[in-house]
Order: C-alpha cells, then sequence, then structure tokens
C-alpha cells in the first residue's frame, strides 16, 4: 500500500503536457510492438539493406522506366515509349526471405512487390492508390496457368503519404502485408527457388525507402497467426464497376 502511495503521488507533480507525452509515447511504443509481432516467418540473417538515400545502382537492375534519386529517396516513373510499367530488381537467388520496404504514391496509378521463378513470374503484392491485391502471379503468360487472387483489399493511399510493405514466403506459402492489410496463399509453384525480387511502377511517379531483405525460418506459432488471417479468396474485392474492364497492370 505505501508503495501504490508513493507512485500516485509521483504521478501527481507530473507536468500535465509531460505525463500525456508520456501516454503517447508508451502507446506508440506499443504498436510498434504490435506491428513487428512475428506472421508466417521468424526473420534471420539480413541479406541486403538500403535505404535508398543514393542513387540506384547495382545490384539493382533497372529493366524499364527511370530510376532516379529525388528529395533523399528513391523515386520510379513509367516511361510513355516503353509502352511498359517501370520495373527495377535485385538479381538474388532466395530460399525463404522477409522483405520490407516503405512507399508513396506521388502520381503513379499503380506499383507491385514481385518475385519471380527460375522461369517466369511466382508472386506479387498489387498496389493501386484505391486497392491492395496479394496473389501468386499467372506462370506461363500464353499457357493454361492463370493468376490466383488470395486477397483484394479496398484501401486509401493517398498522395505523399508513406506506407509500409512486407512480403514473406516460406516453404509453399506466401504472405503479404501492406500497413495493417494482411494476407496469406499457399501453392506448389512457391516451393521453387525465389528468384529477382523488385518493383514496378505503373505511370508517375512511385517513391520507395528503407529496404531491408532478410533469410526467414517458419514462425513456430503460423498456425495461430493464420487463424487470425482471412482464408485464401475470403476477402476478393471486385477489380471494377460491371461498366468498367479495366485492370491494374502486373506486368514486370
Amino acid at each position: 500500500m505505501p508503495n501504490s502511495v508513493c507512485i500516485g503521488e509521483a504521478f501527481q507533480k507530473i507536468p500535465m503536457k509531460t505525463f500525456i507525452l508520456l501516454i503517447i509515447t508508451f502507446a506508440a511504443a506499443s504498436a510498434v510492438i504490435a506491428a513487428d509481432k512475428p506472421l508466417l516467418a521468424i526473420p534471420g540473417k539480413v541479406i541486403y539493406e538500403n535505404k535508398f538515400d543514393a542513387a540506384p545502382a547495382l545490384p539493382w537492375k533497372a529493366a524499364k522506366g527511370k530510376w532516379e534519386l529525388a528529395d533523399g529517396v528513391w523515386r520510379g516513373s513509367e516511361k510513355p515509349e516503353d509502352h511498359h510499367g517501370a520495373v527495377n530488381r535485385l538479381t538474388n537467388v532466395l530460399g525463404a526471405f522477409v522483405i520490407e520496404y516503405e512507399f508513396r504514391f506521388v502520381g503513379a496509378k499503380s506499383t507491385s512487390l514481385s518475385i519471380n521463378a527460375i522461369k517466369d513470374h511466382m508472386a506479387r503484392i498489387m498496389i493501386t492508390p484505391t486497392t491492395v491485391t496479394i496473389q501468386r502471379d499467372d506462370n506461363d503468360h500464353d499457357g493454361p496457368d492463370k493468376a490466383i487472387v488470395f486477397a483484394r483489399f479496398p484501401a486509401q493511399f493517398a498522395t505523399n503519404t508513406w506506407h509500409k510493405v512486407r512480403m514473406e514466403m516460406v516453404g509453399d506459402t506466401m504472405l503479404g502485408r501492406v500497413d495493417e492489410l494482411t494476407a496469406w496463399g499457399s501453392n506448389d509453384l512457391f516451393k521453387q527457388a525465389h528468384v529477382a525480387p523488385g518493383f514496378t511502377v505503373g505511370g508517375q511517379s512511385v517513391e520507395f525507402r528503407n529496404f531491408s531483405l532478410r533469410e526467414a525460418t517458419l514462425n513456430p506459432d503460423w498456425k495461430t497467426v493464420k487463424a487470425s488471417l482471412p482464408k485464401p479468396g475470403e476477402k476478393i474485392l471486385p477489380v471494377a464497376s460491371p461498366k468498367s474492364k479495366t485492370k491494374p497492370k502486373t506486368s514486370g
């Protein structure tokens, strides 16, 4: 009891502005801890990190578009003459991994984080100003294979506001997360080597910062985490209204 009294008296002596600041700081710290809880994967050894505060250079390879340093971060922009979204990739061949980075729209109509198979596309997180799509990609383009959408969420990404993206792949499962929007899916294609992680940009422009690529192992609590998330296919917002046949670009 005396200890409780002492603690109460100590709080009474703290100025109100300081007390409010302490509450805000504690809440912010709690939010960070909650956001960093393991999902599918436990991040391990750092494979590659880049704040994107210097001009784009190797080991990144820009296949399409314009990639530059602008306002202290990377900016990717589609070139109209390319007739293709801007693309910039690492050359890594990966096992299980976790990728994290931040992006913001500065005029573009879409962006994605994608990973390839040894041949053709494997999976991606596709983002427009109003949607987030997490999917297994079409792996043969003109063949019988089709993309499988695990989730498509409604979203509102205002221009010039930063947002966090996370992709995790372990075994036959991938997990995608944009801010708090999270979905997962499994497929035999994911058992292959994961090749050339990278960005795409449709239109002009998207900015990027604070990229991290890490090795990963399966979270031993994944079954519990999975039970708290939407089942694959459970959250699929229609791409467009019946009057429109426009779909987000997924090339690159």
